[in-house]
């Protein structure tokens, strides 16, 4: 009979030595550009505003090219730690709190000795993935994988099949659709791109139920949608193993999210306590 782990990730030994511990730090600092990018920040504009109107026209416009709007901008420490801007260059935009739920999560596992690999479904740019193939390498893990879930084309429109879908509007952000060897480029950057990472394209309902999968230690979602967070759970959350976590990225910013998350916890009779990392992120470890 397996005993359920209940240890908290911050309570975990990694016994990590000061060099993991600079790499890592340099790595979670430069993934999210803190305090390297100067002055530039993205431009965000309201979803139905005229200013995004526009700006969405000059996307589909230039699609195959890297057009941005950027503005000047002084680089805010506390946002940047929190995710809460959006840097015009990083491969990640969760921040460097949510960067380190992840660290502290997988070192977790691996002092814990919880089989299984690492996944993140919707990667944008890849950054928490090439971050979480850095925690490997660095503690000299050979026989974990890192997976890289995304369509690679932004997300979808909604399809009707949850009325908490209704009028969302991801699907109209092109910026989030970086394709998959952008992605791949983004990983050889920092040398992390081997045979311990893989890449499931297209969408969720098509792609992770199939995917040659055996065993998850921590399972990350980022689909914002209702839609894509209940079609990564429903094939993937059994695969997770006890003492293995999972993490959610839009848990306290996207109501469509939190509300698949409700919904499936409720139906599985999960009551697994969930912890927050920030103002967006939560996760829970599976007892």
């Amino acid at each position: 009979m397996t005993t359920p782990v209940t240890a908290s990730p911050e309570s975990a030994d990694s016994a990590a030595s000061p060099a993991v511990d600079l790499y890592l730090d340099i790595m979670a600092k430069m993934l999210t550009r803190y305090g390297f990018e100067g002055r530039n920040v993205t431009v965000r504009f309201e979803p139905r505003s005229y200013e995004g109107y526009l700006w969405n026209l000059v996307r589909i416009a230039t699609r195959d090219r890297d057009i941005r709007v950027v503005e000047a901008g002084e680089f805010d420490a506390e946002r940047r730690e929190i995710g809460k801007d959006w840097p015009a260059d990083a491969e990640t935009m969760i921040g460097m709190k949510r960067l380190r739920n992840v660290r502290e999560c997988l070192e977790s596992v691996i002092a814990d000795g919880v089989p299984g690999d690492f996944i993140e479904t919707g990667a944008w740019r890849g950054g928490t993935c090439i971050y979480a193939r850095a925690i490997f390498k660095a503690h000299g893990i050979t026989d974990r994988k890192v997976w890289v879930a995304d369509s690679f084309e932004g997300l979808p429109p909604p399809d009707g099949r949850f009325e908490a879908d209704a009028g969302d509007q991801h699907h109209t952000k092109i910026e989030l659709a970086v394709s998959v060897e952008k992605v791949q480029d983004n990983f050889r950057r920092y040398d992390l791109l081997d045979d311990q990472v893989e890449f499931l394209v297209g969408w969720f309902n098509e792609t992770l139920a199939p995917a040659p999968i055996e065993q998850i230690s921590v399972l990350r979602l980022d689909g914002d949608m209702y839609a894509s967070t209940i079609d990564a759970l429903e094939p993937l959350y059994d695969k997770v193993a006890v003492g293995g976590y999972v993490i959610v990225d839009d848990y306290g910013a996207v109501k469509g999210c939190a509300q698949a998350i409700h919904d499936f916890r409720e139906s599985r009779g999960i009551t697994d306590e969930m912890h927050q990392v920030d103002w967006a992120g939560v996760y829970w470890r599976k007892s």
